[in-house]
C-alpha cells in the first residue's frame, strides 16, 4: 500500500475560519466549493447528466454565479480532471523518489489510484468517462491521456526494475504495464457499474503480486 494516500477534495486547511462578518467565500474557496458539489452530484449511482441548473440549484446561487468562475461546463470537468491528475503525479513522483525497487513503484502506483477512486466515487465516473459521455469529446481524450500516462510510468518503473539500462523498455515491461493499466480500469468500470458496492480494493495486494 502507498505511504501516502491521495486526498478528496477539499479546501485548503490553512484558510483561517470564516468570521460572522464574511459571507461570501473568496474567489478561490467558490471554486472548490462548487466542484465539490459536482464531486458530490456525481457520486449517486445512476445520476442522469448533471446540469449547470442542477449544480447551481445545490449550490443556491444562479448559473450566472457559476460561470464568472467556470465559463462553460466543459470547465468544470476540466477542474475536476486537473485535480485529479496534480493529486495523482504529485504522489507518483513521491513513490518513486522514496521507493528504490521497480516492481513497489509500480505496485504503489496502482494501488494509489485505486484507493483515491474508491474514496472519490464521483471521481471514479469522470475517470471511466461514465460522466463524460455526452460532454465535449476533449474531456474524454484527456483522460485518455491520464491513463497513457500511467502506462508509460509503469513501463519505467518496471523497466528499471529488470536492471535493463537500454532506454527503450523491454517487452516484458510493456506487456505487464499495459496488464497492470488494463486491470485499474476494469476494477474502476467495476466500481462505478455496480453503484459504488463493489470496492476497487478488494483482494488488492494478491492480484497485484501475482501480475507483479
Amino acid at each position: 500500500m502507498p505511504d501516502a494516500e491521495l486526498s478528496s477534495l477539499e479546501a485548503p486547511a490553512d484558510h483561517p475560519a470564516p468570521t460572522p462578518h464574511r459571507k461570501r467565500p473568496k474567489p478561490g474557496e467558490r471554486r472548490v466549493q462548487i466542484l465539490q458539489a459536482l464531486a458530490t452530484m456525481l457520486e449517486q449511482p445512476g445520476a442522469e447528466r448533471i446540469t449547470t441548473a442542477a449544480l447551481a440549484a445545490r449550490l443556491d446561487v444562479s448559473e450566472a454565479a457559476l460561470y464568472r468562475h467556470f465559463a462553460s461546463k466543459a470547465q468544470l470537468f476540466d477542474g475536476l480532471i486537473e485535480f485529479i491528475e496534480q493529486r495523482f503525479f504529485t504522489l507518483v513522483n513521491q513513490i518513486g523518489e522514496r521507493e528504490p525497487l521497480g516492481t513497489q513503484q509500480a505496485a504503489k502506483t496502482i494501488a494509489m489510484l485505486l484507493q483515491f477512486a474508491e474514496k472519490n466515487p464521483g471521481m471514479t465516473r469522470v475517470m471511466v468517462g461514465d460522466a463524460l459521455v455526452f460532454e465535449n469529446e476533449r474531456l474524454q481524450q484527456r483522460m485518455n491521456q491520464f491513463f497513457d500516462k500511467i502506462e508509460a510510468t509503469l513501463k519505467q518503473s518496471l523497466r528499471s526494475a529488470t536492471g535493463d539500462g537500454s532506454t527503450t523498455p523491454s517487452l516484458d515491461a510493456q506487456v505487464r504495464a499495459s496488464m497492470l493499466t488494463a486491470f485499474a480500469v476494469g476494477r474502476l468500470q467495476r466500481f462505478a457499474r455496480s453503484g459504488f458496492k463493489r470496492a476497487p480494493s478488494e483482494h488488492l495486494e494478491a492480484s497485484l503480486a501475482r501480475m507483479i
